[in-house]
């Protein structure tokens, strides 16, 4: 057991290693729209530091491969709901639901959606930096339809179609974009699983709305010509935080009622460095409940983060023909704070 345990820490560290080779290259990072796309949805993921794209089941694979979708959790089919609540810093809430149903076989259907609530500002200005006595509001969503399924018995497909849309004031945004992701459960040690994941693949969004339509006289220097010609500043277009991922899970332990599972992320993406995300889960369980520990760390080789490392815990019993579970997050950052998440999921 401890000469079979070694070898696949050393494997799974080589392969970490391998894919983390650093590109040197200069950082894109605050160059894209809707960056609420890249937060971890769920708590699981979340507490497993983001290295979640081999491992997602059920309906919180949309938000992470959706290709996750089409496998079967434990021994229930692949029918799913899934809620999330996430309080974030600055009093700013994420909430996230998604439901997964078998249509055709071993076919899905899945709904997504996604908001974040920055909750009510104040208007402030220079001549009146306490405020105007107005207030605003800002917001983020998303809306997804995905579809999955098996390709052969262990490999999987899936893809979204998802509608983002961001708003501050009277401004908003929104463009079309897509995720798609694969999913292989191997044979070979011991249940490897590799997967990989095109996330946020679309269009651009620009910012449009009244703010930006301004009144202006073509020519100053010609009198009794109409000074207040309606005009429209023309606002940059900024592109979707398009990521490519690359993850596997890997049981290290399996001793009668523990499975000790390391995973690794390799993440690529249009507005940061290449980075890696690795995490590990400790389940114990038999044919009624599962019990899980969870640690990660996110963000690996890069120093323009703000947190690092993750930890969480959930469980799911089966009752009713059903299972419920229930999952929790915990996040702590350096100079915001911390973050804590909560979910409720089922699957039937």
């Amino acid at each position: 057991m401890i000469r079979i345990l070694t070898r696949r820490l050393i494997l799974l560290i080589t392969l970490i290693l391998c894919m983390a080779c650093t590109v040197v290259a200069q950082s894109r990072s605050g160059t894209t729209a809707a960056a609420f796309l890249t937060i971890g949805t769920g708590a699981r993921g979340q507490s497993l530091g983001h290295a979640y794209t081999a491992l997602a089941t059920g309906a919180d694979a949309l938000f992470w491969n959706p290709a996750g979708a089409a496998r079967t959790y434990g021994d229930h089919s692949s029918g799913s709901v899934f809620l999330s609540h996430s309080r974030w810093f600055a009093d700013i809430d994420y909430n996230a639901a998604a439901t997964v149903i078998p249509i055709s076989g071993d076919r899905v259907l899945g709904l997504s959606v996604a908001a974040v609530n920055y909750g009510t500002m104040i208007v402030r200005t220079v001549a009146f930096p306490e405020g105007t006595g107005e207030t605003f509001r800002a917001n983020d969503f998303s809306l997804g339809l995905s579809y999955a399924q098996p390709l052969t018995e262990s490999f999987y497909f899936g893809g979204t179609a998802k509608y983002v849309r961001q708003q501050i004031r009277d401004m908003n945004a929104s463009t079309i974009g897509f995720d798609v992701g694969f999913v292989l459960q191997s044979g070979y040690l011991g249940g490897l699983v590799l997967a990989a994941s095109i996330q946020n693949f679309g269009g651009k969004m620009q910012m449009s709305g009244i703010n930006n339509v301004v009144f202006v006289d073509i020519d100053e220097t010609t009198s009794g010509n109409n000074p207040d010609i309606p005009a429209r500043i023309e606002m940059d277009a900024w592109d979707l935080p398009l990521s490519f991922k690359f993850g596997m899970a890997m049981p290290v332990v399996q001793v009668g009622m523990m499975e000790l599972m390391a995973l690794a992320d390799i993440q690529q993406s249009n507005d940061n460095s290449l980075n890696s995300d690795v995490g590990a889960q400790l389940r114990v369980h038999n044919r009624t409940f599962n019990f899980d520990l969870r640690s990660g760390y996110k963000d690996l080789f890069l120093d323009n983060v703000d947190s690092h490392v993750t930890f969480g815990a959930g469980v799911d019993v089966r009752a009713f023909g059903l299972r419920i579970g229930f999952d929790y997050a915990y996040t702590p950052f350096n100079l915001l704070g911390q973050t804590q998440v909560v979910d409720f999921r089922m699957y039937f």
